[in-house]
């Protein structure tokens, strides 16, 4: 009798423990892909406060920025633009800006944006293409700016969506030849689409403050935000959304995708990149089958190497994709 009492209260123990974990998993999906959850908590507030403190505060990191900026937004403004937008595979409106130069380039740059980004975030890197005389089509990924969505993709689900955009350009433009240009989630979202089949338009990947895979990444970034450990919460988290975003965080890799790529790859990262380590850029760079370069920019932070070495980041970017066939015109 005191055996069957004494199972029952282990059973009970283990629903109740199986309860919290699913609810725990489920919070931790709300809290890292979906933007209304995360802006309904103060950890968001946190999280957004204790990033901006990580990156490098110097004072040529801000001047520089600054007069980027300064210098993009009179170009937004005049710039000949149009509004564009696709229908994913299941069903969501994205939203898109493209940009286009008075000369006769068929040169265009595809660019994507980071983790919890925006289109406008990329426009100082569009400015640089533009004035270079590059067409440029810069979107929302899903579920972020202007764009429907349930989840955040890391770069998984956006690696199809972007297929979307190329063949938009090849609508625009059938001689189009198209460099695609990501930073943090849309660096390694590049990278994931280079283990795609790509359409022949595409003669170039950069990358920027990539991501290995986004397990890792997810694994990290429980421990240093919310000081838990990734195992077995992640696992979890990438279970809830298995079923419920329909992804996995472990086969959102870019590390295998960029195994199989033909396409020339150049992997940009911050030395002092506190949120995706440098290492993993390396880890990239060594996994590439193709055609390969790597900058690491001493003294950025996460993403911040076009404002410490504006000079050596487009002259490093502009220079390996005149190698591969895409001059400049402008």
């Amino acid at each position: 009798m005191r055996k069957k009492k004494w199972l029952k209260r282990l059973a009970a123990a283990l629903v109740i423990l199986l309860i919290l974990f699913v609810l725990a998993s489920n919070i931790v999906v709300d809290l890292a892909l979906v933007p209304e959850k995360m802006e309904q908590t103060q950890a968001f507030e946190d999280i957004t406060e204790d990033s901006y403190e990580a990156l490098v505060q110097t004072d040529d990191i801000e001047q520089n920025r600054m007069s980027s900026l300064e210098k993009t937004n009179r170009w937004a403004e005049t710039a000949d633009s149009e509004a564009l937008s696709v229908t994913t595979a299941d069903g969501y409106l994205l939203k898109g800006m493209a940009f286009y130069q008075e000369s006769e380039s068929h040169n265009w740059v595809l660019l994507l944006h980071g983790y919890t980004g925006w289109k406008e975030e990329m426009y100082p890197i569009a400015y640089e293409y533009a004035r270079r005389g590059y067409q440029v089509l810069v979107p929302d990924m899903r579920c972020s700016g202007d764009s429907e969505g349930d989840f955040i993709g890391m770069g998984w689900t956006d690696r199809k969506d972007n297929l979307l955009w190329l063949q938009t350009i090849l609508e625009k433009d059938a001689d189009a030849q198209i460099v695609i240009h990501g930073q943090s989630m849309g660096g390694a979202c590049a990278l994931m689409m280079t283990g795609e089949e790509l359409p022949n338009c595409v003669k170039a990947v950069v990358s920027d403050s990539a991501y290995t895979d986004a397990y890792s990444i997810f694994k990290k970034q429980l421990r240093d935000w919310f000081h838990l450990p990734g195992f077995p919460l992640v696992d979890g988290a990438g279970l809830m959304l298995q079923m419920r975003g329909g992804y996995s965080l472990k086969k959102a890799s870019a590390l295998e995708a960029v195994k199989k790529s033909t396409r020339p790859v150049l992997i940009i990262h911050g030395q002092e990149d506190v949120f995706v380590p440098v290492e993993m850029a390396y880890e990239l760079y060594d996994a590439a089958d193709c055609e390969k370069e790597i900058l690491i920019v001493e003294g950025a932070g996460h993403a911040q190497a076009p404002d410490k070495a504006p000079g050596v980041y487009y002259n490093t970017v502009f220079s390996f994709l005149e190698t591969h066939g895409m001059g400049v015109f402008g």
